[in-house]
Order: C-alpha cells, then structure tokens, then sequence
C-alpha cells in the first residue's frame, strides 16, 4: 500500500504592501523596546505616591505583561482577519500620543485625584503595551509568505523583539534615568515612536493623518513639561528632588525626596536640629558616650546629613562614614546644602549592607540607621542577618541606633525591635508614650520612632533627661516595657521579610 504522499508546501498570499527584512526588524526591536522603557520609567513615576515597593514593582510589571498578552493577541487576531500594514502608523501613533501624556496624566491624577491614580496609571500602560505589542503580530503576518519559511520568520522575528526589550531595559536602568528627567524620556519616546508612525504611514500612502498625530504630540509633550505638577529640582536615580528654603530660618534648608520632607539642615548651625526623630538621636548618643568625645560612625543613609553634620560639629575629630545609594543625593549635599564646610565626612556612594560588609570588625563606636523612608523601606538592612554584620562592625561598647518610620498596628517596628532583640542583648525605643506603649490611653499616632541596640546597658533615666532638655515629648521604653510592646513579632531574616507586607496596609504620605 502506497502512503499518501505529502502536500506540496503552497505560498501564502503576501497582504497589503509587502515589508522588507530590515524594517520589519526595526519595528519589532523599536516596539519591544519601547515597551520595556515605559515600565521602567512607570516605576519612577508612581515612586512619589505609592512608594518603590514590592507591591508597585508587581502591580506595574502585571499590567505591563497584561498589555504585552493582550496586544499580542489582538495583534494577531487583526492581522488574520484586515490587511496589516495600515495598522502599523496607528499602532505607533496613538501609543507615541499616550506615553508623551503620561507624566501630565499621572501627576495631575495624584495631586488633584489620588483615588483614581491607579485607574490611570494602568490604562497609560495598558494602552501603548498592547498597541506595541501588537506591532510584532501584524509585522510577522506581513513577512508571512511561504510556509516552508514559517519557523525562520517567527523566529527570527521573536528574537528581535526579545533583544529589543533587553536594550530598552539596560538603556533605561543604566543610561537614561541617570541623565534625563522621567518626563523628558516619556515624551522623547513618545515623539520617536510618532516618527516612526509617520514613516510606517507614509510606506502605507497615510503621510498627512501620521504628521498631524506628531504635530499633536510634540505639542502635548511641550505642555506636560511646562504644566505637570511635581517638578523636581533634580531627578536622581531613585528620588524627585528638591530643596525648599525655611522662610523663618535664613540659613535653613528642607531636603525633599519624592514629595516627602526627609532631612532638615542649617548650613550655618549644624546643631541646630528641626526634627524629632534627630533630636532623639541626639539625646541617645550624647548619652551613651562622654561629651566631647570623638567617634568613629558609619551611617546606613546619608540624605541631607544632618547627623554627621551634627557629631562633626559637636565632637571634633569624629570620623564619620556615610553609604548613601543615591549619587545624585549625594551631589545635592554638595552644591546645594554645603557638604564642602564640614570636615571629618566620608561619603560613599554605595548600598548600606554593601558598605557594612567592607568594614573591619570591631571598628565603629556608632552605626546609625537613616535609610528608611515613609513608603519605601530597604528590606535587606531590617533582617537578622544584616543586624549581625552591625554588631560585628561595632565595638564591644558600641551603640546601633536607627530611625523607623511605621504607622497602624506598627506591625514593621515590632518586627524590627524582636529581629534586634535575637541578635543585641540590650534594646530600648524611644517615641511618643502611645506610640511605644507607655501611655496606651494616648493611642497610636505612627510616624518617625527611633531604636536602639547594644551589648552594653543604656542609662534611660539619663536619655530621658536628654530629651527633655531637646523639648520633645518623646520617652524612652527599656527591658520589659519593650518586650511587651514588641509581643510575639515575628524576626525578619534574608529568607523572609515581608516588610512590604507589613508596612503596606498603613503606608502614608505623612512626612516626618
């Protein structure tokens, strides 16, 4: 019995206009690209109102792949059903239009209606991530011609895309971030994405409806930089910047992070300090060591240094290390809040558990922990394991002292002070009475509070008097007092640190 003989391979009809090799790779590498800069930048814009977090790293990356399905998959049912070739101009178009509106649409949607952030921030990543994402289907349907080519093509093609979203996310991480505002690289995509709808228009004989979408667009991207709420004297790799002057402090300087009044510094008077949380600071290490005495310190976050600032002037010949991530921060101190008139201040740009682990044993009098803001908390200097790298840092006399910021339940500072109490034999919280559980009747206000550990003792009958020399209403809780209020909090470890989770169900905008 002869077999059925195979079916000859048949080529398939080429829709529309056909589309060379290299502009089909072009328009697949361009749009997988643009995808991945709009998510990435995405983040940095939604930073300032919902906090760099593990739940906004989520949310974004979800949409964005919900947007990459759903593109893909309408791309393809559109490319089987019409002519792809007209939709390509759209496609680029209409997502050139929407990413050059994103900074005025998020930062408008937070300042003026913050409940409906969300609901705008997906639909700016939702649209142009689908309408890019279908660009790679209708593109392959167009250099479809021949079965006998079909695993060359959508392979080929598939690889493009896939090293065009690799480019579009080193780009971004590693070049445009650092050197241009968020809302410039928006709108510098959006207008390169509305060229390339020109061009792909004018292959497709649609010249005059592509020019009038760019026309629109560099318009639109002129206004979102001149009118966008939530201007930054300088964009850093992780902050909004900018310095607000103290109209009743000639010489005073606030340090703003993402829309949040993280440090307060007099340019003239180091010792002059505004908040609460450093003048409990303050009245802990003037305590634990004699005054006058010169320490050898290493901060964990530097912001606008007003500590450091503070023990150069108060204790000559302290030296004092600072791991401050951001670069651009750093640089701020320098030309803005006169970093140059102290003396005795080493910064390094580095991450704080990095820097940790470069220091000798038994080096430091001081470790002090400032690196935590109001929504966004770095996990890996909270755990078990990165507390034992401080006490290993630390003299045997020596004193960690780090300012939290929690509120509700205060689930995270809990869980903090029982990680501390499993690797320090003495710990001890000072903050407000209610906040700290000496005056349950007061309730819980949440905000800045600062803990502190040891393998010495501390005289909390002394820091008390210290703070009530500071005119604060904070109090020290030691032994018992923190054991209770600590209660059966769970201690954070590299494995396991849901610090997010613990923070998120009460992360505010509340500045220190």
């Amino acid at each position: 019995m002869t077999p059925p003989s195979s079916p000859p391979v048949a080529d398939l009809p080429a829709p529309g206009r056909g589309l060379g090799p290299r502009a089909a790779a072009v328009l697949v590498f361009a749009s997988s690209a643009a995808v991945l800069v709009v998510e990435i930048v995405a983040l940095r814009l939604l930073a300032p109102y919902l906090g760099l977090t593990l739940e906004t790293s989520t949310l974004v990356i979800g949409i964005a792949l919900s947007a990459i399905a759903l593109g893909s998959w309408l791309g393809g049912r559109l490319a089987d059903q019409v002519d792809p070739h007209p939709l390509i101009s759209p496609a680029l178009g209409v997502s050139g239009v929407v990413v050059a509106l994103t900074p005025l649409l998020l930062r408008t949607t937070a300042e003026w209606a913050p409940p409906l952030l969300l609901l705008v921030a997906a639909a700016t990543l939702l649209v142009p991530g689908a309408l890019l994402s279908a660009v790679t289907p209708l593109v392959t349907k167009l250099r479809l011609t021949s079965l006998a080519q079909t695993g060359t093509v959508v392979g080929r093609l598939s690889g493009v895309g896939t090293f065009g979203a690799i480019v579009g996310t080193v780009l971004t991480g590693f070049v445009l971030v650092s050197r241009l505002p968020v809302s410039a690289i928006l709108i510098g995509l959006g207008v390169l994405l509305v060229i390339g709808a020109a061009l792909a228009g004018w292959q497709a004989r649609r010249w005059r409806r592509a020019s009038a979408v760019a026309l629109a667009t560099v318009v639109v991207g002129s206004l979102a930089t001149a009118f966008a709420p939530g201007g930054c004297d300088a964009e850093t790799r992780y902050h909004c910047a900018r310095i607000v002057a103290d109209p009743d402090r000639a010489s005073g300087r606030t340090l703003v992070l993402d829309g949040l009044r993280h440090s307060y510094v007099d340019v003239e008077d180091p010792t002059y300090l505004r908040f609460g949380y450093i003048r409990a600071l303050a009245a802990v290490v003037d305590t634990a060591f004699p005054a006058g005495t010169p320490l050898s310190a290493h901060h964990l976050g530097g912001g606008g240094l007003t500590f450091p600032r503070y023990l150069a002037s108060t204790r000559p010949d302290t030296r004092s290390l600072v791991s401050e991530i951001d670069g651009g921060v750093v640089r701020i101190d320098r030309e803005r809040l006169a970093l140059g008139k102290t003396t005795g201040i080493d910064v390094r740009v580095e991450d704080g558990r990095l820097g940790l682990k470069r220091q000798a044993a038994d080096s430091r009098d001081l470790v002090v922990g400032d690196a935590f803001g109001g929504v966004s908390v770095p996990w890996h200097l909270t755990t078990s394991e990165a507390l034992r790298d401080v006490r290993r840092v630390l003299k045997d006399d020596g004193v960690y002292a780090a300012n939290l910021i929690d509120h509700g339940p205060l689930a995270f500072a809990r869980a903090q002070a029982a990680t501390l109490a499993s690797v320090f034999e003495h710990v001890a919280l000072v903050g407000r009475p209610g906040d700290i559980g000496l005056d349950p009747a007061a309730g819980v206000e949440g905000g800045n509070l600062v803990v502190v550990a040891s393998d010495r003792p501390l005289d909390a009958p002394a820091v008390q008097e210290a703070l009530d020399t500071r005119e604060t209403d904070w109090r020290i809780a030691t032994g018992a007092a923190v054991a209770a209020w600590t209660g059966d909090a769970q201690v954070l470890t590299d494995d396991y640190a849901p610090v997010d989770q613990l923070l998120q169900p009460h992360r505010t905008r509340t500045v220190r």
